[in-house]
């Protein structure tokens, strides 16, 4: 495992079992990922895709049926690696009768942090996810939105590497979605490796650097938003000071008109767009899944009776 990889899932695989050790449902199916140390890396899927569990698989709340799951090059199951690791769960767990300066102290205090420091963090994070004025009111008093920001701070709270989100603009008005995104962007600035979790694509679309698109367990895209939504079949040519003699021309007649070539690319799609497309050919191609890149190989989709490959 490289420096640069963060985490990586090898054959990762959950399965439900009733109260007899049946299997009862298949929640994730051979998953092969990996994330980067610096970037943004989004968990996208429909609910009951398999987001929630994978996250909980890398913390280690749960244990895999298969495969495996390493974070900064240790098992999962090895829980000094929660030392680096901040964690924002789709329902935050927070005590209702504290205030948002007390949920702090509380969980800082949990890692074992000086007055000193605690007190200068605390202070930095309620003015960082906008809770001045709130700071003193009991968390029983929040909206949605409020939890969610006190919730952030709280999984920030030990100055993390690793920042696993779940939902993390779930109950935010639009201008408090917009201050949490910029805050996530601060935050890889910083040198944060951040996971999101979710299915509001608009929010995916604009802070994922990569994304991986789950559907019933199995990964069915994975890679930069920018590719995925490249249309390759489609180019566009913008022009500046073009006449219309020129338009029926292409790149040596737009020179020879004295016309200035802008961009030659291809149009993009969006991220809606994509992810409506995926589910709906998972539904009516079932069992068909994506194979994870190999370095010096092009991705490829496995048939529906295929095994990933085991790594070496």
């Amino acid at each position: 495992m490289s420096q640069d990889v963060v985490i990586e899932t090898r054959n990762l695989t959950k399965v439900y079992s009733d109260f007899w050790g049946r299997p009862k449902v298949q929640a994730l199916k051979a998953l092969d990922l990996q994330v980067h140390r610096g970037e943004i890396f989004g968990l996208l899927g429909p609910n009951g895709s398999g987001k929630t569990t994978t996250i909980k698989l890398l913390l280690g709340l749960l244990f895999p049926t298969t495969g495996d799951a390493l974070i900064f090059n240790e098992p999962t199951s090895n829980v000094a690696k929660n030392e680096r690791i901040g964690y924002l769960p789709e329902e935050s767990y927070l005590y209702k009768f504290l205030n948002a300066e007390e949920t702090l102290h509380f969980y800082g205090r949990l890692f074992k942090m000086s007055s000193a420091t605690r007190t200068k963090r605390v202070g930095e994070l309620i003015d960082m996810v906008g809770l001045t004025a709130a700071k003193h009111r009991q968390l029983r008093e929040y909206s949605k939105g409020m939890q969610r920001r006190i919730g952030l701070a709280q999984a920030l709270i030990n100055d993390p590497e690793l920042i696993l989100l779940d939902e993390p603009t779930s109950g935010l008005d639009p201008i408090g979605t917009a201050e949490i995104k910029e805050l996530i962007r601060d935050l890889r600035s910083r040198g944060k490796t951040i996971v999101l979790s979710g299915h509001l694509l608009a929010d995916m679309q604009d802070i994922c650097d990569r994304i991986a698109i789950l559907h019933r367990g199995e990964l069915k895209e994975m890679g930069k938003v920018s590719d995925l939504l490249t249309v390759q079949d489609i180019t566009q040519i913008k022009t500046r000071d073009l006449s219309d003699a020129a338009l029926q021309e292409i790149r040596d007649v737009i020179a020879r008109h004295g016309a200035s070539l802008v961009a030659v690319d291809h149009p993009t799609t969006t991220l809606e767009e994509l992810f409506l497309r995926i589910v709906r050919e998972s539904d009516q191609h079932p069992g068909r899944r994506r194979v994870a890149d190999r370095p010096g190989q092009p991705a490829t989709k496995a048939p529906a009776d295929g095994v990933a490959a085991s790594r070496k």
